[in-house]
């Protein structure tokens, strides 16, 4: 078996490394001193050298000006802005556009993809519900409009959304009164959607999208079998990408401190104490990165297994929820006084790790999810 990334993946990377090359993860203030949000806006000039290198449009067929990758490409990808912690909603609107490709009408892709793959339209997900703990389907209602026949009409809470007050468009999954999910794509001026400010730990400016009857024509309505939940599983593996991404710098920035920072005449990570802690911590990192290539394969080549591909996401979030924040806590404890320093960039990772560890269902979420799948498809 050929574990090697194909060319065109490893030619993302590498573009990406380009890209975030001179991105410094402290470009705005520290979320420990800022009482709101970190920025109004998120890296508009960094978005537009993504758009510009075509990394916007990974995943979007050639016929919308996309180079036809795949999940693992996006997760290289999202693998090398974490380690900068580059504020651009990358994950969010390229999974909502893939969404579109996937499972949306003619009409509605051939207005949106193209525009969205070069960086003229953003796009983010509404992705945790009412309260961040419910099913984020069964946060909004929509129902057929009586008085159109092919519209809709949506009514319900969404919180947490990321980049709610910079996107163009909303993709939110709403449940019907036949119990079936749609993903309604909610422009963000639209009569009837309004805004509350949430704040995460990094700092950066979520939103509560209320929605009060907005009417949406049917061309914007994805009513498609299981749109929301590949959607939903993309979202998750990119998660983990960011989440590997960012436990890997971490880890790097630990080792050249410990390599450098001496004690009784000796650099610390020469003791033994240290070394140990810094071994589990790279041992929880390719165990992170093992399950993070397997969900994205499962999501790019449909391959079938023992379990449904969203067992092999809830594994691999597992091990991203659990080894991230455990990754930034040793780090800060072999750091001492130096990972609480406001001026050294350490808490800032800290702080975006946490929120990557919550981001769509802390580890506790994801084992309950993967006992339900192993009760409904046992093993052996």
């Amino acid at each position: 078996m050929d574990f090697t990334f194909t060319e065109e993946q490893q030619a993302a990377a590498e573009a990406a490394r380009g890209v975030f090359a001179g991105v410094a993860p402290d470009s705005v203030p520290s979320p420990a001193l800022t009482p709101g949000a970190v920025a109004d806006d998120f890296d508009r000039a960094l978005w537009g050298r993504l758009a510009d290198a075509d990394l916007l449009s990974l995943l979007l067929a050639q016929e919308y000006g996309g180079s036809g990758l795949d999940a693992v490409a996006l997760c290289l990808v999202l693998r090398e802005s974490a380690k900068v912690l580059a504020r651009v909603p990358l994950l969010e609107s390229s999974a909502a556009t893939a969404a579109v490709q996937a499972y949306g009408g003619p009409e509605l892709k051939a207005e949106l993809l193209a525009r969205a793959g070069r960086g003229q339209a953003v796009l983010t997900v509404a992705a945790h519900g009412r309260t961040g703990h419910d099913p984020a389907e069964l946060a909004v209602t929509a129902r057929q409009d009586s008085g159109s026949g092919s519209g809709w009409v949506l009514d319900g809470v969404q919180t947490a959304v990321p980049w709610a007050y910079d996107a163009d468009l909303v993709v939110v999954p709403a449940r019907t009164a036949a119990d079936r999910t749609v993903l309604a794509l909610v422009p963000r001026e639209a009569r009837g959607v309004s805004l509350a400010e949430q704040f995460s730990t990094s700092g950066e400016r979520l939103g509560e999208l209320r929605l009060d009857s907005v009417e949406l024509a049917g061309r914007d309505v994805i009513d498609a079998e299981g749109a929301w939940e590949w959607l939903r599983e993309l979202l998750t593996t990119g998660t983990c990408a960011l989440a590997l991404g960012l436990g890997e710098r971490v880890l790097g920035m630990t080792s050249e401190y410990t390599g450098k920072r001496e004690q009784f005449g000796h650099p610390i990570a020469t003791f033994q104490a240290v070394a140990v802690q810094s071994a589990d911590r790279y041992i929880d990192l390719r165990a992170m990165e093992v399950t993070l290539w397997q969900a994205a394969w499962r999501i790019a080549s449909g391959a079938p297994g023992a379990l449904p591909a969203s067992g092999d996401v809830a594994v691999a979030k597992i091990w991203a929820s659990e080894g991230v924040r455990r990754v930034v806590q040793t780090a800060q404890h072999l750091h001492g006084g130096f990972g609480a320093d406001v001026d050294y960039p350490l808490h800032r990772y800290h702080a975006w790790a946490k929120h990557l560890e919550l981001t769509l269902g802390p580890a506790a979420a994801h084992e309950e999810a993967l006992g339900d799948l192993l009760a409904a498809h046992p093993l052996g």
